[in-house]
């Protein structure tokens, strides 16, 4: 058939998992078909200056080191395909993968490599401030605030980490809570309301951020919709986003064990899913860490598993 192709190995996605699944697997000889998706690159390509990953003493630009990534998968032989995956037949091997051209793939193994979106509140100074003092991982992005003032907008327990986290840097550190209680466990809730550097603003809205060249502040507004309605600017130089992540796993959820957030549940902390020949590598399968280097770590170890799998060992 003209619209269908057999492959032995298909990655799905496009981040530090995907391009170091693919790396690994076009030394392997297993000739991959990577899919890159909507958002090429990953989540690394709406950041700055990445300095936490090993081998860049000076950091390097989000962008630039997915471009290094992929160029280096595809001298060792990847095939690598603009478009995503919009369908997928896992009930039977060889697996049958659908792309958005109408292009049916059959794949002796699949390697999910889809990733996470962080949740956003949906104003539209998020997108402008993008990498200009917007941010949803205070670990990768909060070593350009050492003393400096910034927000934390959330009340659970990721929150009052990246809240935590930030303290150690920055001078201070609002909490932007839209609720009159933080719902994180009482241990992290404690930790926070003991640290001086934190202040909780509970029952608080960020409905817009201002500034010239970044991020200077927020505003907020306090008992928003309540007839003692507050609004004021709150100067900061960060604006974090820590309320939650979705993984990109809706396609495969049919087929796939996951949490109860949709994070694809893998087998004894290896890549391996449920079914033969299917792994999940990087932040769809990781609720916990969602960094570049234990995404790359995972992409590894997935093609590894699949090559494996493939000679029968």
């Amino acid at each position: 058939m003209a619209n269908r192709e057999h492959v032995r190995c298909l990655i799905i996605g496009s981040g530090p998992a995907g391009y170091t699944a693919a790396i690994y697997a076009s030394r392997a000889n297993l000739h991959p078909v990577e899919y890159c998706g909507l958002l090429t690159g990953g989540q690394l390509t709406q950041t700055t200056t990445v300095e936490n990953f090993p081998g860049y003493p000076e950091g390097v630009d989000g962008n630039q080191m997915m471009l290094d990534l992929r160029s280096q998968a595809e001298r060792l032989g990847t095939d690598i395909r603009d478009g995503e995956i919009v369908k997928a037949d896992l009930g039977s091997r060889p697996y049958v993968l659908t792309t958005d051209g109408g292009l049916e793939i059959e794949a002796d193994t699949v390697i999910i490599a889809t990733g996470a979106s962080a949740k956003y509140l949906g104003l539209e100074d998020e997108k402008k401030y993008n990498g200009q003092g917007v941010s949803a991982c205070a670990t990768c992005d909060g070593f350009f605030y050492r003393k400096r003032t910034v927000a934390v907008v959330g009340g659970g327990d990721t929150a009052c980490e990246e809240a935590l986290y930030l303290a150690s840097l920055a001078k201070k550190v609002y909490m932007i809570v839209r609720k009159p209680f933080l719902r994180a466990s009482e241990a992290m809730q404690q930790r926070v309301r003991e640290n001086e550097k934190i202040e909780i603003l509970f029952e608080h809205n960020a409905v817009g951020l201002y500034g010239e060249d970044g991020v200077e502040g927020a505003h907020v507004v306090k008992r928003l919709g309540q007839p003692d309605e507050e609004r004021y600017d709150l100067p900061i130089d960060g604006f974090f986003l820590a309320i939650g992540h979705k993984p990109n796993s809706d396609l495969f959820t049919q087929w796939l064990d996951t949490d109860e957030t949709g994070y694809i549940v893998t087998i004894d902390g290896t890549p391996r899913t449920k079914l033969p020949g299917v792994f999940a590598a990087g932040d769809v399968a990781d609720p916990h860490y969602r960094q570049a280097i234990t995404a790359a770590a995972s992409g590894c170890k997935a093609a590894i598993e699949a090559d494996r799998f493939l000679r029968g060992v």
